[in-house]
Order: structure tokens, then sequence, then C-alpha cells
């Protein structure tokens, strides 16, 4: 057993880890700094078709009938520091949909070699333009909720990542290279091309054409049945957690209670170990990190928060095939 005086540093070390992991970070906002912003709450209850006790005892997207229907893993931090984690869990999870949607189609038409390529979708873009978080921090539901406005009023939504790839960088980050480019919300930071080398007269264009994803709807979901009912009928979704007991780890599953929400992830289905069942958790720290950037949470206890404050978005539209832009962009210059 630890001494007094042991178990107070260990209390120290940790608390100095939180307060370091916060300062950097920059937390989850609360419910308050949401509705500075505009971000209204999106809890209300869904009704499910599965019932809690028809939950299988393990499911994941990661594999359904040998076929993983899940989206790269990302790495938040590179080219520089940048704390984005809300604006990366909500994209993989809609990516992730997006990716289901497509295979699915496919297997109900029979064309099982035809999955396509996968879409994967422009964190940047709502760093640049969504009003809801920064490198320091932001919103579980708010990136979904800007995607819902503008899939409202202008039928275009978030653009793929090959027309706007991830910097790590907004507006106020002095970090790296980020104080010397503009990263606000004009057409060039929505979607863009560069057309040859400046010596050749070449310049970097916005795209008035461009890949694209739209929602119908979203919402917020929580508690560990609502969780993966959503997760098994529609696709993973983003979800709050506390990072510092997971900034060192190394394998196993966590079942260490929450002490806040400072960070955010995607879930992706859970699986069992003996009687104990845990969440597959995808972190956006690079496959560096855990298992090959994955975390296991024990299910059904709300470990490290995991099952308070997450969020869906219901897939509208996503462009497949494109309108065939030239090269360098010359027919689809805005």
């Amino acid at each position: 057993m630890l001494s007094t005086l042991a178990a107070a540093m260990v209390v120290a070390t940790a608390s100095a880890e939180a307060t370091n992991y916060a300062k950097s970070e920059g937390f989850v906002w609360t419910r308050k700094q949401e509705e500075l912003q505009g971000i209204k709450t999106q809890f209300r209850k869904k009704v499910y078709r599965t019932q809690t006790a028809d939950l299988p005892a393990n499911f994941t997207w990661g594999n359904q009938n040998g076929v993983n229907m899940l989206t790269m893993s990302r790495n938040q931090h590179l080219p520089q520091y940048c704390g984005s984690c809300w604006a990366h869990g909500s994209v993989s999870a809609l990516g992730d949909r997006i990716k289901i949607n497509r295979i699915q189609a496919a297997q109900k038409a029979g064309k099982y070699e035809s999955y396509g390529t996968d879409i994967n979708l422009s964190v940047q873009h709502i760093l640049n333009c969504a009003g809801v978080g920064s490198c320091h921090g932001g919103s579980v539901v708010g990136p979904y909720q800007w995607l819902k406005e503008i899939s409202d009023s202008t039928g275009t939504g978030i653009s793929y990542e090959t027309s706007q790839p991830y910097m790590a960088c907004s507006s106020e980050s002095q970090e790296g290279f980020c104080p010397d480019a503009d990263w606000t919300c004009s057409p060039t930071n929505v979607a863009r091309t560069c057309s040859t080398f400046t010596s050749n007269g070449g310049a970097c264009y916005a795209l008035d054409k461009y890949p694209n994803a739209t929602i119908s709807d979203f919402g917020e979901v929580n508690g560990a049945d609502d969780m993966a009912k959503e997760i098994m009928e529609n696709g993973p979704i983003a979800c709050g957690i506390d990072a510092v007991p997971l900034l060192k780890y190394q394998g196993g599953i966590t079942s260490t209670p929450g002490d806040g929400i400072d960070h955010v992830i995607s879930v992706v289905g859970w699986g069992n170990q003996g009687s104990t069942q845990y969440w597959i958790v995808r972190n956006s720290w690079g496959e560096y990190w855990g298992d090959m950037g994955y975390v296991y949470v024990e299910k059904g206890n709300n470990a490290l928060n995991l099952e308070s404050q997450c969020a869906y978005a219901t897939l509208k539209t996503f462009t497949d095939p494109n309108f065939p832009c030239y090269e360098g962009g010359g027919n689809c210059r805005n």
C-alpha cells in the first residue's frame, strides 16, 4: 500500500498532468460556453429498433463479416500541435457513416468488389469556418450543428480532405507556421487547388464546385444502452472523454472513473473480455499511440466519463461521382 506521502505525490503528479493537458488542449466546451456561442442542446429521446435485451456482447464496424467499414485513424498534432480533437471526433464518425452507407449499398446491389475509395472529410474546413472551436478546444456537438446549418442553407456541406487538407492551424494559434497564413473562412479556405509553380505563373484558387457531404439531422446521446443502439443501427458516434488517464496508455481495458471531460474521440463499437464489456474507441493521436490509435474503455459504468456526452449526425448526401474539374481547377474557380 502507498504511504501517505507517496499517495500525495501520485495525486499531485496526476493533477499536474491534468493541468498541463488542459492548458495545451483547451477543455471541451461546457454547456454554458456552448450557449454563449449559439450552440443549442440537442438531446431528445430516440426510438431505436433494437431492444436493450437484444444488444449483442460484441459489435464493431471495424469487422462486419470480415469487412472493415471504418475510415482512417488521424493525428491532430501534426504538422504542429493543435487541440482540435472536437473536430476530429465528429469528422471521423461521419466519415465512417459515409463508408458504411457505400459498402451496404454495394452489398445490397451484389457489387462486393465496388466498395469505392474511402472518403475522408476535411477537419481544416471546420477549423476555418465553423466557429465552434479552435486549436485550443471546442464543442462536442457544435460541428454537427454547423454542418446542419450550412447543409440546409446552401445545399453544400463539409468539403473532402483532398481539397482542404488538415494543417493543424486555427486563427489564434501561434504554433509552427500558423501565424504566417490566413485561416479565415474565405473561399480558398473551404476548397481549393493550385495550378502550377508560381515561377511558371501558377497560383492557388478557390473551387466553386467540390466534393462535399451534408447531413439531415444531428443530436446528442448518452448512456451505454442508447449509445450502443445508435452505433449498431446507424454508425460510430463522437463522445467526450477524460483524456488524462490516457496520456500514458499502453494497452488493456481502462476502467478509471472520469474527472471531467477534456477531449473528444469516436466510438466505433464494443467488445467483451470474459464478463467485462468495453468500448472500442478511436483516438486522434496517431497510430503510434495506444493500440494502433485505439483504446478500450470499460462499458456500462461511465468510465472516463465516456457515456456522458456523445453526438451523432444523420448522413444526407455525399458527392460520388464528382463534377470533373480541370487539373488546375480552371473550370471550377470561384
